[in-house]
C-alpha cells in the first residue's frame, strides 16, 4: 500500500526509471525461462546447465548495474519525497530499504509477466518453433521457474541498497558535486593494467607466436583464442575503465589551466567535478558498445559462421542497460548542479556561455571515450584475428 501511495505522486522521469526497469527485468527472466526450457526439452548431456544459465549472467548484471544506477539517482531526483519520509521518522538505513524496495517491486513486475507469459504459451498455444524453448511436453517443475523469476527482484534489491550511501539517504542537501581528486595508487594501478595487458597481448600476438595453440573456445561464435590473448585484453580492457574517470577529470583540469576565459573555466570545472561519479557509467557504456561492435564484426566477416538471435538480444539488452544508466546518471548531476546554473544566471552569465561551455564539456568526454573505446575496441578485434 505504501509503493501504491509513492505511484500517485510519480512524474514522467519516476515512471519511465520503473518501466525501464521491469522491461529490463521481463527480458531477463524471459531468458532464464528459456534456459527451463531449454534445459527440459533438449536430451540429457547435450548442453551443460551450468552452460546455459551462463548465457543469462550478462543481462543479470547489466539489470543490477542499471537498478544501482537508478536508485543512487533517486534521492537527488525526488529531494522532496526522501525529506517527507525523513520527517516521518525514516532514518537512513529504513530509506535504503524502502528505495531498494521500489526497485525490486519493479523487477518483480516484469520477472511475473514473462512467467505469465511463459505459461500461457505453454499451454499448446506456442507453434512448433517456439516449443523446444518452452520445455513444452515435458513436465514442468514448480520451484524452478518460481525459483528464477525470484532470483531478479533479489538481485534488483541487493544492489539498490549496496549503490546507496547513507548520506545520500539523507535529505539536507542535494548530493554534493565535488571535484575530489582520484587517489594515486588507483591511477597507477589503471595505468598498469592497461599498459602491462596492451604489451602482454602484443607480445601473444608477435610472428613467433602464429604456431601457438589457440585451445579456448569463446562463447556466441566468435572463434578460438589463447589464455595469453585473452589476459591481457581484459587487463587492458579494465585498467582503460578505471582510467576513464581520472582521464576526464585531468582533461577539465587542463582546460582550466593558464588564463581561461568564463566558457573554458566553467566546462573545465565542470568537467573535473562531474569526473568522479559520471566517469564509471560512462566507462561501462563505452567499453560495452566496443565490445559488442567487436563481436559484430567478426560476425560480419566474411567466412564467419551464423550466430543465433539470442547474442543479439543479450547484446541490445546490455547496451541498453547501459545507456538507461548513463541517462539515469545524467539526470541526478543535472538536479545537482541545477542550484549553481540558477545562481549563475542570477549574477549575470548569459545562458548561451552556459549553454557553450556545456557542449564543450560534452565533446571533451566524447573525446576521453572514444579514446578508451578505441584501445578495447583495437585490442578486441586483434583478440579474434
Amino acid at each position: 500500500m505504501f509503493y501504491l501511495r509513492l505511484v500517485r505522486g510519480y512524474r514522467v522521469v519516476d515512471l519511465g526509471r520503473w518501466l525501464l526497469t521491469s522491461v529490463a527485468a521481463a527480458v531477463v527472466a524471459a531468458f532464464l525461462l528459456r534456459a527451463l526450457g531449454r534445459a527440459l526439452s533438449d536430451p540429457p548431456g547435450a548442453h551443460s546447465a551450468p552452460e546455459r544459465l551462463l548465457w543469462c549472467l550478462p543481462p543479470l548484471l547489466a539489470v543490477a548495474w542499471f537498478a544501482a544506477v537508478a536508485a543512487r539517482a533517486l534521492p537527488a531526483q525526488r529531494a522532496e519525497r526522501i525529506a517527507g519520509l525523513r520527517a516521518a521518522g525514516a532514518g537512513p538505513v529504513r530509506l535504503r530499504l524502502l528505495i531498494a524496495g521500489e526497485i525490486a517491486l519493479a523487477c518483480a513486475a516484469g520477472a511475473v509477466v514473462s512467467l505469465l507469459l511463459f505459461l500461457v504459451l505453454r499451454n499448446n498455444i506456442a507453434g512448433p518453433g517456439l516449443a523446444p524453448e518452452l520445455g513444452m511436453g515435458d513436465p514442468l517443475p514448480p520451484a524452478a521457474p518460481v525459483a528464477l523469476v525470484a532470483l531478479l527482484p533479489l538481485v534488483g534489491g541487493v544492489a539498490a541498497v549496496c549503490a546507496v550511501p547513507g548520506r545520500d539517504a539523507l535529505p539536507q542537501t542535494r548530493p554534493a558535486v565535488t571535484a575530489a581528486p582520484f587517489g594515486l595508487p588507483r591511477i597507477l594501478l589503471a595505468g598498469l593494467l592497461t599498459f602491462g595487458g596492451t604489451l602482454t597481448e602484443l607480445y601473444a600476438l608477435r610472428p613467433a607466436a602464429a604456431e601457438d595453440p589457440r585451445p579456448l573456445q569463446l562463447p556466441a561464435d566468435l572463434g578460438h583464442t589463447n589464455a595469453l590473448l585473452l589476459g591481457g585484453w581484459a587487463a587492458a580492457t579494465l585498467g582503460a575503465a578505471l582510467l576513464t574517470g581520472p582521464l576526464l577529470a585531468g582533461v577539465g583540469r587542463l582546460l582550466a589551466l593558464g588564463r581561461p576565459g568564463a566558457r573554458r573555466l566553467l566546462a573545465g570545472r565542470g568537467l573535473a567535478a562531474l569526473a568522479p561519479r559520471l566517469g564509471t557509467p560512462l566507462a561501462v557504456l563505452a567499453l560495452t558498445l566496443a565490445v559488442v561492435l567487436t563481436a559484430v564484426r567478426h560476425w560480419v566477416a566474411p567466412g564467419a559462421s551464423g550466430t543465433g538471435p539470442l547474442p543479439a538480444a543479450e547484446a541490445l539488452l546490455v547496451i541498453g542497460c547501459a545507456s538507461a544508466a548513463v541517462v539515469a546518471r545524467l539526470t541526478e548531476l543535472r538536479a545537482a548542479r541545477r542550484p549553481v546554473g540558477a545562481a549563475l544566471l542570477r549574477l549575470g552569465a548569459a545562458p548561451r556561455l552556459l549553454a557553450a561551455a556545456t557542449l564543450l564539456r560534452w565533446a571533451l568526454a566524447g573525446l576521453v571515450l572514444l579514446a578508451t573505446g578505441g584501445l578495447t575496441a583495437v585490442l578486441g578485434a586483434a583478440l579474434l584475428t
